[in-house]
């Protein structure tokens, strides 16, 4: 029976995408079958189904919040819709109106923040600097690998890190290493680099693994700087 894998998929069928036909994964390269893959499925449409009724309860509590509510109960709202909108942008399928609808939800919440600040200079500054950084790090999560890796039970295991970075194009690779510090950079350099070392023994020259390991090194040596 012939599968393929979905053009939007949530993140367990993504990750076994990675994995398929891939040789960074293991020596032969692993080969996704369709029992695994069903089983992903299963897992993302239940991940899908989970959220979508978290996501209606949000709604229905920022909806039910009166003008003269407590900033600290506004702040734990706040809080929680980012916190959604991590998860949706890794959900199978398209979930445009979803992210528009949390960022419009956070907007909201965001506008009785400042009410409530009134003129107070700092805190209206210290608000738009956080405002600032949560629009980056929103635009940060379209990368599904950043919404991969953020995920507090993400589809990528320990032992799978250094062979997916291998695999990520420039960009996304480029996005995600500033989510390590620079002693985790040091350790997945040689990480990869012993990786790929094997592989070339094993037959496998993978000159664009070589050229993302270029990538990582260059990042790990500007953070001496």
């Amino acid at each position: 029976m012939s599968w393929t894998f979905n053009p939007q998929p949530g993140r367990r069928e993504r990750h076994l995408a990675r994995i398929h036909r891939n040789p960074l994964f293991g020596h032969p390269p692993p080969e996704v079958d369709l029992a695994r893959l069903e089983q992903a499925w299963s897992g993302d449409r239940e991940d899908l189904m989970d959220f979508e009724g978290r996501f209606r309860a949000l709604v229905e509590e920022a909806a039910a919040l009166g003008a003269h509510a407590d900033t600290e109960v506004v702040l734990a709202l706040k809080e929680r819709l980012e916190q959604a909108y991590e998860e949706a942008v890794g959900l199978a399928g398209d979930q445009g109106r979803i992210k528009e609808a949390l960022q419009r939800l956070v907007d909201v919440t965001m506008r009785a923040v400042r009410a409530a600040a009134g003129n107070d200079p700092l805190a209206l500054d210290e608000l738009a600097q956080e405002e600032a950084a949560r629009r980056l790090h929103f635009a940060l999560l379209e990368e599904p690998l950043v919404a991969d890796l953020l995920a507090p039970d993400g589809p990528i295991p320990a032992e799978d890190l250094v062979p997916t970075l291998l695999s990520s194009p420039e960009a996304a690779l480029g996005k995600v290493l500033d989510l390590f510090d620079r002693e985790q950079i040091v350790a997945l350099c040689a990480q990869g680099r012993a990786l790929l070392e094997e592989r070339r023994e094993q037959g496998y020259p993978l000159p664009e693994a070589w050229l993302r390991l270029g990538q990582m090194e260059a990042h790990r040596d500007r953070q001496e700087d």
